[in-house]
This record gives C-alpha cells, structure tokens and sequence, in this order.
C-alpha cells in the first residue's frame, strides 16, 4: 500500500469538503491556503506523513499563526481559529480514514478571540448611502441601487446577492421574497421589503435588457457591462463608491458584511425576535446571531422592562 503524502490527504480532504460536505467555493479557497501552511510547517519540521504529526507540532503551529514564527503571515484571533478549525477536521478526516492511530490535534484548541461588536450604520446613514448609489446616468446607477437595496432589505451575503438568478426572485405585491444560497449549499427563503422591489423591477426593465444586449446571455440579476454576472469583487466595488460618495465617516471600511449586520441590528433594535433573526441570516446557530443583541441593550432593557410580569416593582 503507498504510504500516503501531507499533500495528497489534503487534496482528498478537500474534495471531502466539496463534494461530501457541500462547502462553498469561497471556504474551501480558505482551508486550502490554511492547509498549505500547515504542510510547509510540518515539512520544515521534517513530517512527511499524517502518522508523524505530533500533538506538539500542532500546539506550536497554532502558536506560529498568532505569532508569524513559521514564515508566514501573523494571523488575527479569528484568522487563526480559522486556520486551526481546517488543521483539526485534516487531522480527523486522517483519522477517520485509518491513516493514523490516534489525532494528535483532538484537543488542541483555537486562540482566545476578542468578542467584538458587529459594525453597522445608522438607518440615516443607510438611507444616504443607498441614495448615492442611484446617481448618474445609463444602467449602472440602476443595477447599483438594486444591488444595495436587496443587500438591506435582506441581509444577504454579498455572494448570495451576485449569485441570485432570475427565477430566484419572487417580486409579487405583499409577499416579495428572493431565494438565497447560503454556505453549505442551504437555501432560504427572504422577505423583500417594497423599497428593494422597486429598486429591483426597475433595473430589470430599464438596465438589465441594457447590459444584457452585450453578453451572451445568463439567467443571472446582476450583470457587468459584458453581459455576464457581476463579480463579488465589482459589488463590493459598488459599495465603496457609494459610501463615499455619500461621505459616510470610515467609508474606506464599509463593506457589504456592514449592510448585513445593519440589517440585524436594526430589525432587532425594531422588537424582532433573535430566532426570527437567525433565520433571516442563515446562521446555523442561534449562538452566531446572538452578538447582534449586545449591539442594543436599550432596546433590550426596554423590551424587558415593558414585558416581563415581574420586571417592575
């Protein structure tokens, strides 16, 4: 039997992930970064297979991504219990398969993260800079208005958004909803506010026949100047403009996840329920959606205060 390489059980890890587990592009892109750095770190400490890492090895590999020790990159808190959540599946994946006796990396845990508060805009500052983004002439203006108004209304990620195809949208008066695929391939259902509605049936009638004309045709929304589906890169491009234009303080920072945590902090500063919350995210658990509450502890107080029976004396 070949003795099986670092290399070659990441790449069948990998395809795991992909095939079996339905991970999104975009993650996998991330533990294969993650992984490659593991496996220079164990190849400069002479670790040819899976059967030779330590527990030791990757005790100090975490230690190597806060610190930059290996080489590489100083990683932030959350990067590096990224980093350190691919090394442990690896690890498991290897164990699972009978390439090793035991997993040396089973309790071996991520760094300590800085619990922080999401960042969000005001809805005065929502409302300017979707205003900003509806300025100027020709089918841009209109895709960039939509764009950042179904990113409000629904919470989406900014790849959901630029992944929607037309049969995903629902714009039908009073139960408007749009289909998102989230990440591990779990679709969702999302209410559409009216504002977003026409925003979007707008440009599908008077800028996507537009842009459309020059591609060669695609069932997406949201389409570049070629006719073909707009990138992550070039929404996330369309949001910066934005937020300078209507000069947003720290514009140079907002960024598409702002939309989406203004979009949980306002509905739950509005009385929503956390788990009606979780639902509209996408989060698998309740647990993820929770931080937006510390971002209101008024609105909580006062939710408390007006309706527990015994909150008053």
């Amino acid at each position: 039997m070949k003795t099986p390489t670092l290399d070659g059980v990441v790449q069948d890890y990998l395809a795991h992930l992909g095939v079996e587990r339905g991970l999104s592009v975009n993650t996998l892109r991330a533990y294969r970064r993650d992984l490659a750095r593991y496996v220079a770190y164990l190849a400069g400490r002479g670790r040819t297979t899976p059967a030779d890492v330590t527990e030791a090895d990757v005790e100090e590999f975490v230690l190597a991504l806060r610190t930059g020790s290996d080489g590489g990159a100083a990683l932030s808190a959350s990067s590096a219990a990224r980093a350190v959540v691919a090394v442990r599946g690896w690890h498991r994946f290897c164990a699972l398969e009978g390439l090793v006796g035991a997993d040396p990396a089973s309790t071996v845990r991520p760094p300590a993260q800085t619990r922080r508060l999401p960042k969000a805009i005001s809805t005065d500052e929502v409302e300017r800079l979707l205003e900003a983004a509806g300025v100027g002439d020709g089918p841009g203006p209109l895709r960039d208005r939509a764009i950042l108004e179904l990113l409000y209304s629904t919470g989406a990620r900014i790849s959901e958004v630029v992944g929607l195809d037309v049969d995903d949208l629902d714009l039908t008066p009073g139960r408007a909803a749009v289909r998102l695929l989230g990440k591990g391939g779990k679709e969702r259902v999302v209410p559409v506010g009216s504002f977003a509605v026409d925003a979007v049936e707008a440009y599908l009638v008077r800028a996507r026949p537009v842009l459309a004309a020059a591609g060669r045709g695609t069932p997406a929304v949201f389409l570049n100047t070629r006719g073909a589906r707009l990138s992550r890169q070039s929404a996330w491009a369309v949001l910066r403009a934005a937020a300078e234009r209507a000069r947003l303080p720290g514009a140079a920072h907002i960024s598409p996840h702002t939309l989406r945590h203004s979009f949980a902090t306002h509905l739950l500063a509005g009385g929503a329920d956390v788990r009606v919350v979780q639902e509209l995210l996408g989060h698998a658990s309740v647990t993820t959606t929770q931080i937006y509450t510390l971002v209101t502890p008024n609105t909580l107080r006062e939710v408390y205060a007006a309706s527990h029976p015994r909150a008053l004396g």
